[in-house]
């Protein structure tokens, strides 16, 4: 199939090397994989890089510093949870005594 059909197996390549970078933290390497995807012959692909391009400086900080919000999101989206599950039950003071006991 790739000798028919290149796009997947180039698809294939840009992803695998946008993971390399964000599993390793190597930020330095975005210039070089943005001008590649950009080049490619994959329209589909061409968006992707071009929004990173737009916050370039923003993504090389977050492919290279090892902080993360994630913890921060978890919580907020746990809250997020039982509000939607208390939407119309009762009042804040419950509210509040569900997401403190949680």
């Amino acid at each position: 199939m790739p000798a028919h059909c290149p796009e997947p197996g180039s698809a294939t390549a840009h992803v695998r090397g946008f993971a390399a970078m964000l599993a390793g933290l190597r930020g330095d390497r975005l210039r070089g994989w943005l001008g590649k995807a950009c080049i490619g012959t994959l329209p589909g692909l061409h968006s992707f890089p071009n929004g990173v391009g737009r916050d370039r400086d923003a993504v090389i900080t977050g492919l290279t510093l090892p902080y993360s919000s994630g913890i921060v999101e978890g919580h907020i989206n746990r809250i997020k949870m039982i509000k939607r599950q208390m939407f119309g039950r009762a009042g804040f003071q419950l509210l509040r005594q569900r997401v403190l006991l949680s």
